[in-house]
């Protein structure tokens, strides 16, 4: 049991449905069924190398960060003795692999060679982010590129972007995911107000690149039908609530930036994720692709009560 905890710890379990709602978003914008059904082969391979480039990328995270988390967060399954580092390393590089290989089949299934194109970045994103780049500055937009390559994972697999505006959408939830990767920057310790608040108006950012990306659609006269039918205006309230939710928890966490509240926010931030994925379908495909995005929220409550999700 002690195994397996540390395993689901390891692997950041609760996360994987928000790289899930991520590919299964974008390909619903691009493709924008009005019926609910079992999505297309190629979503399905694009789903499944998400998935397993995030679970990569949480795994070999840990695997580098190892003389870090000695000293800040002994607890963590490979600093614990929970799972064998050597072991972990493997299944890491593993994941990279069947990743990459799920990328490629998505592209022959959908004759989209774009798609292992983006898988051949996302390798290289993830290993770039986990072994080079999270220490330093580019830390936060590496990471955010790793969201934005998700999102297009699903986009290619659909045959697109196929309009210009498709592009805000991986363009402002990469931007969104950076902004939360610098707001948890320091998570473990006291962290700064001032980045706190800079990082949350980089969230704010991603959040309005996503929101005109809406917009631009409703002004093309596209989308889904209840869009059509003059909600717009219904759309930009939802996601302002959205969004002023998210904006507030993390500027009282700036007020009190203690690793309680700070990771709260973050949490709260992460979770999040498959709610604005569901409110973007909601325009783009109408109520009931919205409700099929927003059900991986199950998975993710569920595994939250097991481990943590940062």
């Amino acid at each position: 049991m002690r195994t397996l905890l540390g395993w689901l710890r390891l692997l950041r379990i609760p996360n994987h449905a928000t790289a899930a709602a991520d590919v299964l978003a974008g390909g619903l914008v691009v493709s924008q069924p009005r019926v609910v059904d079992w999505p297309p082969a190629a979503i399905l391979w694009a789903l499944a190398a998400g998935i397993a480039f995030y679970a990569a990328g949480m795994v070999l995270n840990d695997v580098f960060d190892l003389e870090l988390d000695r000293r800040e967060r002994p607890e963590r399954p490979l600093p614990s003795g929970a799972i064998d580092v050597r072991l972990a390393a493997a299944v890491g590089q593993g994941l990279l692999a069947v990743a990459g290989v799920c990328s490629c089949l998505a592209a022959f299934v959908s004759g989209h060679p774009a798609v292992a194109l983006v898988g051949a970045l996302l390798t290289a994103a993830v290993w770039i982010y986990d072994r080079h780049a999270k220490s330093t500055p580019f830390g936060p937009a590496v990471m955010g590129s790793c969201r934005s390559l998700n999102w297009l994972l699903g986009m290619t697999a659909a045959g697109g972007p196929s309009q210009p505006y498709h592009w805000l959408l991986p363009i402002g939830m990469g931007l969104y995911v950076a902004g939360v990767t610098l707001f948890a920057r320091n998570e473990a310790d006291r962290s700064r107000g001032r980045m706190l608040v800079a990082a949350t108006l980089v969230i704010a950012a991603g959040l309005a690149i996503a929101a005109a990306q809406t917009w631009l659609m409703a002004a093309a006269g596209s989308g889904a039908t209840w869009l059509r039918e003059g909600r717009l205006t219904s759309w930009f309230a939802l996601w302002g609530m959205l969004s002023a939710s998210i904006l507030g928890r993390n500027l009282l966490a700036a007020l009190d930036p203690s690793p309680f509240r700070v990771q709260a926010a973050v949490g709260n931030c992460i979770m999040s994720i498959i709610t604005l994925d569901a409110v973007l379908v909601l325009a783009a495909c109408g109520e009931s692709w919205a409700v099929v995005v927003l059900s991986l929220l199950v998975p993710f409550v569920i595994g939250r009560q097991l481990v943590p999700p940062t």
